[in-house]
This record gives C-alpha cells, sequence and structure tokens, in this order.
C-alpha cells in the first residue's frame, strides 16, 4: 500500500511531497521497530537496525521505480543539458525524501524518553563516535554539544582536512555506486543509514543547545546536504547503469548512450562532493560559532 502512495513521475513533479513521504516513513519504521522489539531482551539492542531496515523497506519500491524512470530518460533525450535538468528534478525529489528522514529521526530522538531513544539509535551513537572519536561515546557527545569543529588554521591545513573529508566521502560514494549497480535501488540502505546517524548527531546537539534543531541542522546539514545529493547522484547512476545493462544488452548503441549520461553524472556528483568538503572545513566553522 505504501509504495503506491506517491509515483515517480509525481514525486519529480512536486518533489516538496516526498520529505512527508519521507517523514511517515521514518516515523513509521520507529514506532514498529518500538512495537515489536523494544519489549524482548534478546532484540532491543537491535532496535537501530530494525528502524534502518523498515525505512529501506518503505522506500525500495519508489527508488526502484524512480531509477527505471531516470533509465528511459537517458534512452529518449539526447540533449545532454535537458537530461541533466531531467535528473536533477530526480534529485531533487530524493533529497526532499532524504531530510524527511532525517527530521523524522531527529524530533523522535528529541521527544522519545531519553533510554527509549538511546536504544533507538544505539547503533548510530556508536558509528558516529567511532568516526569522530575513536569510540570514546562519552567525549563524544561531549565534543558533539560543545560544538568543537575542525578548524583549519591556514590553508594548507584547511586542504589536508579537505582531502580527509573527500576519502572518506569518496568511499560512501562508489559504495553507493556499486550497491545501485548490483542491487538496483540498494544504495538507498547506506543513504538511511547516513540520515539516521546524522539525525542522530543533530538529536544529541538539538538536546544541550540553546538553538535546539535549528543550531543543529545548521551545524550538520550546511555541508551535509551537498554530500548526501552527491551520493544520490551516485546512487541514480549506478542504479542507470545496472538497467541498462539488463535491457540494453543485445542493443550496445543505446546501452553506450545510457552509459555516457551516467559518466557525466558520476562527474557531476563528484564535482557536489568535492564543493561539500570545502564548505564543511572553509563556510561550516564560520557559523558555527554564531549559534
Amino acid at each position: 500500500m505504501l509504495e503506491t502512495i506517491i509515483s515517480p513521475k509525481k514525486a519529480e513533479r512536486k518533489p516538496w511531497e516526498m520529505f512527508l513521504i519521507g517523514f511517515i516513513y521514518a516515523t513509521l519504521a520507529i514506532f514498529i521497530s518500538n512495537f515489536l522489539f523494544l519489549k524482548n531482551h534478546a532484540l532491543e539492542q537491535y532496535t537501530g537496525i530494525f528502524i534502518l531496515l523498515l525505512t529501506v523497506i518503505f522506500s525500495l519500491p519508489l527508488m526502484y521505480h524512480l531509477i527505471r524512470y531516470e533509465e528511459k530518460k537517458g534512452e529518449l533525450i539526447h540533449n545532454e543539458k535537458i537530461l541533466i535538468k531531467e535528473h536533477g528534478r530526480a534529485l531533487a525529489a530524493l533529497l526532499f525524501l532524504f531530510l524527511g528522514f532525517v527530521v523524522a529521526f531527529s524530533i523522535l530522538y528529541l521527544v522519545l524518553p531519553t533510554d527509549i531513544a538511546n536504544l533507538n539509535f544505539q547503533s548510530q551513537i556508536r558509528t558516529f563516535c567511532l568516526i569522530n572519536s575513536r569510540g570514546n561515546i562519552e567525549e563524544c557527545i561531549k565534543s558533539i554539544t560543545a560544538g568543537s569543529l575542525l578548524v583549519p588554521n591556514n590553508i594548507k591545513e584547511g586542504m589536508n582536512y579537505v582531502a580527509s573529508i573527500l576519502a572518506t566521502n569518496l568511499a560512501v560514494f562508489f559504495n553507493c555506486l556499486i550497491f545501485s549497480l548490483l542491487f538496483g535501488a540498494g544504495a538507498i540502505f547506506i543513504l538511511a543509514w547516513n540520515a539516521s546517524v546524522i539525525a542522530t548527531a543533530i538529536g544529541i546537539f538539538a538536546r544541550k543547545s540553546s538553538f535546539g534543531l535549528f543550531g543543529g541542522f545548521a551545524r550538520y546539514m550546511l555541508h551535509g546536504l551537498p554530500e548526501i545529493a552527491g551520493f544520490f547522484v551516485a546512487a541514480l547512476a549506478g542504479g542507470i547503469i545496472g538497467i541498462a545493462m539488463i535491457r540494453h544488452r543485445n542493443n550496445k548503441k543505446q546501452f553506450f548512450h545510457v552509459l555516457h549520461d551516467s559518466i557525466e553524472l558520476i562527474s557531476l556528483g563528484l564535482v557536489i562532493l568535492i564543493f561539500a568538503a570545502f564548505i564543511e572545513v572553509f563556510v561550516t566553522p564560520l557559523i558555527i560559532p554564531l549559534l
């Protein structure tokens, strides 16, 4: 039933409606997981994984049909500028879906009792802290609430930060590309996971900051949104290539036309990631002290 709420055409025509879809999917995933698993002592520690799994299950049909829809555009539209613009509609729809996930997860992290919220997002907290504080959760949470950031002292140090961030993001980028290539809409798993991790960090920040959710979003989404846009571009490109390999295995001309379109998407995604890394290093640290 849920997969019939919105079609790919409507999603691209009214991408803002995808925000509500993402919000509903993420909210349902949390409440269903809590109802089924929180009272089970053997499974309660895995509630965060079940939340992610349900969010992905809800999103897969739409993601798959959207990728198929974009692949058909690649067959029919031969003007590259028009084609990129058309893919941009799909990207906007997916970004609103992602924002719906993030807002739902972060709000529910704030409004649910602390013990339940920590069980719901235990895996996400550990993942975030493993990346940022080598697994020291208490120190990690303090650093989230204190607003500490990588602030470069000079351009050279800043460029080193940019290179480090890019290395991490490129790994996610190519994982999205490969997952989507092999499993069609498989990249939604990585993207939903990133949404839940970012939302958890926003929720922790908002609980301690006087600026609440606004401060959390300013800290993490200023550079996080273009990063996710880059990842979604990789997911679209991988899915389009995968579908084209199946549909046009006997039509090399058509396949190479779609492949060329996908390579352009991949290039665009890489440019977006570079842009996001510069924002994270050189722009975000200027804004956060104002919060």
